[in-house]
């Protein structure tokens, strides 16, 4: 029996998404989404370790409190600490997932289109013409990142699916496969703008 992808039809989402965003006489060049899944990156090395001793340390709180008998404001002051060290060991990564899942790419003669956002789709759009920064951190397998413009200096600091992360890293585009030939697409896109 053949499964259904769920979003397969969803306007916001994948090709649609990005055709969706065509002006008049603008053409679409390329059309791509991020790696699908549960990914880990590399400040993931630091940051499961703190999220792990931070559900430790939050459920022996909670743990302490209820066999002790404390006060219930004590058991109440607890729970937030444990939900938010399982976002941290568990749920970011699902969320970033899905956040990679409802995220879409595109490069016309014209611009650079990212589609993305966890429940309502916001278009990220940056003319070809004024890209001053164009980076490609390219890894062995083919597969890398473009970003678009200068990088903020917490973007390094800030893990991906973290809260707030989105603000601090310039627009980019994480591909599995083919980095360099869409690299070299957008470089000659620009030469050819209008």
């Amino acid at each position: 029996m053949e499964r259904l992808d769920p979003m397969a039809n969803d306007p916001t989402v994948g090709p649609i998404a990005i055709e969706r965003q065509l002006g008049p006489g603008e053409r679409l060049l390329w059309q791509g989404q991020p790696p699908q899944g549960i990914r880990f990156q590399v400040s993931d090395w630091a940051v499961v370790p703190f999220s792990l001793f931070w559900l430790a340390f939050a459920i022996f709180w909670e743990y302490s409190v209820i066999a002790n008998d404390a006060p219930f404001f004590f058991r109440l002051w607890g729970i937030p600490f444990v939900l938010m060290g399982l976002f941290m060991v568990v749920g970011r990564f699902f969320v970033e997932a899905r956040l990679r899942a409802r995220t879409s790419y595109g490069v016309t003669n014209e611009r650079v289109v990212i589609v993305a956002g966890l429940f309502t789709p916001s278009v990220k759009s940056l003319a070809l013409r004024s890209l001053s920064d164009l980076t490609l951190s390219e890894r062995a397998n083919g597969g890398g990142t473009i970003a678009f413009g200068p990088q903020h200096p917490m973007a390094s600091q800030v893990p991906a699916g973290w809260p707030g992360s989105g603000k601090y890293a310039a627009p980019a585009f994480q591909l599995t496969e083919g980095a360099r030939a869409v690299y070299e697409l957008i470089r000659q896109a620009q030469k050819t703008a209008p």
